[in-house]
């Protein structure tokens, strides 16, 4: 009997990457802001419409950017879910900030835009709504709250290129907008992020806080004689080699993620009867996002069954794994957050959400995969 090794992500390459990894070893420059940065920068900017798009080594650097864009100091207050990626809470604790943990909708995942503006302080600075999945957060109502109280919005679009909310790009919504191309990501370079800024007010500062404080990019435009330290900053530029990598996933982005959306349509269509029987429930994707098929996820009843079925899968050589760990109940979250209210959605569901394989490579492999879900729900 042949074994199954079906892993639960395999990074996926177009075939590019190591021809522009070697042209831009050729043309002699290995730091950043090279040519392919810059190519990247100018797809990102035409795909999103973003007053300036920057490459970061990672989307926790851009968040960190963002944090130090905000002036957050000791004590302010940054709302977002409590079911999210550590970095998301950690960008602003590395300032001082304090994150104020809020329930999640039971429909997306993403943060309960109801609950916001009861979380509002006078000590908070931020709003930063996590698209889960990559599917949109209900950001009209996020943005008319911030408006209201004179609040920053720098949304987490991590696991968000190539989705949109009404038509526009996620990360292009807010004031300022993170992603990752992060391996297990879409669009990939590795380890590596961009933080999007759709505030001009931002961008001269922001490229500065990028340059280790420096002016260094207006001395590389001829717009200052001499460059030198004028802000605090860090280095936030990821290599030339990562975004010549980038730079052939980005030329493929389309036809990367029409591929993601035809494995996700594959299991949605799969999974329709299991729902039904009220067994697991599927992802919901509202009519005003579009989505890039970042993830498939099932929801399960308790977290025995969630045990019982990753066993199985694993047992079948499948790799199923589940998510996030809530923020407001982990050690750091506790010292440094608190939660607004009891949070009992995103408690519920970190225990019963499973998420499945999908990857560019999956398609001749996931009717073995919808096989052995509809077993292992069944144990």
């Amino acid at each position: 009997m042949e074994t199954i090794n079906i892993p639960f992500n395999k990074p996926y390459m177009t075939g590019k990457e190591l021809f522009y990894i070697a042209e831009a070893h050729f043309n002699g420059i290995l730091a950043g802001d090279g040519p392919f940065t810059k190519r990247c920068h100018g797809w990102l900017e035409t795909r999103t419409g973003a007053k300036k798009a920057l490459l970061t080594n990672s989307c926790t650097a851009a968040l960190e950017m963002a944090a130090l864009l905000l002036d957050i100091h000791p004590g302010d207050e940054v709302i977002m879910p409590s079911y999210t990626f550590v970095s998301t809470a950690n960008a602003f604790v590395l300032r001082g900030g304090v994150p104020v943990f809020v329930d999640i909708r039971p429909d997306t995942l993403n943060i309960d835009e109801t609950l916001i503006e009861a979380a509002i302080t006078a000590k908070t600075k931020a709003i930063v709504p996590v698209h889960y999945a990559g599917v949109a957060c209900e950001m009209d109502a996020i943005m008319d709250i911030a408006r209201r109280h004179s609040l920053m919005v720098i949304e987490d679009a991590a696991q968000g290129i190539m989705s949109s909310y009404k038509g526009k790009p996620l990360g292009s919504l807010g004031h300022m907008g993170c992603l990752s191309f992060h391996e297990t990501k879409n669009i990939i370079s590795g380890e590596g992020g961009a933080l999007l800024i759709n505030d001009a007010s931002l961008v001269q500062r922001a490229e500065i806080v990028r340059e280790k404080g420096t002016n260094r990019s207006q001395f590389f435009r001829g717009q200052v004689d001499k460059y030198t330290w004028c802000d605090v900053g860090s280095s936030y530029l990821p290599g030339e080699l990562s975004a010549a990598f980038l730079w052939a996933q980005m030329e493929a982005a389309d036809e990367i993620t029409n591929r993601r959306l035809a494995l996700w349509n594959s299991y949605h269509q799969a999974f329709a009867s299991l729902e039904h029987d009220g067994i697991i429930i599927r992802p919901v994707v509202p009519p005003e996002s579009t989505h890039n098929a970042h993830m498939y996820y099932l929801l399960l009843s308790d977290l025995a069954s969630r045990t019982v079925f990753i066993d199985h899968m694993r047992q079948k050589g499948i790799g199923t794994v589940f998510h996030y760990i809530p923020l407001h109940s982990s050690p750091a979250g506790k010292q440094f957050g608190r939660p607004h209210g009891e949070l009992p959605v995103t408690i519920e569901f970190a225990d019963r959400l499973v998420r499945l394989p999908l990857w560019v490579g999956l398609e001749e492999q996931i009717e073995v995969i919808v096989t052995e879900v509809f077993s292992a729900v069944k144990c």
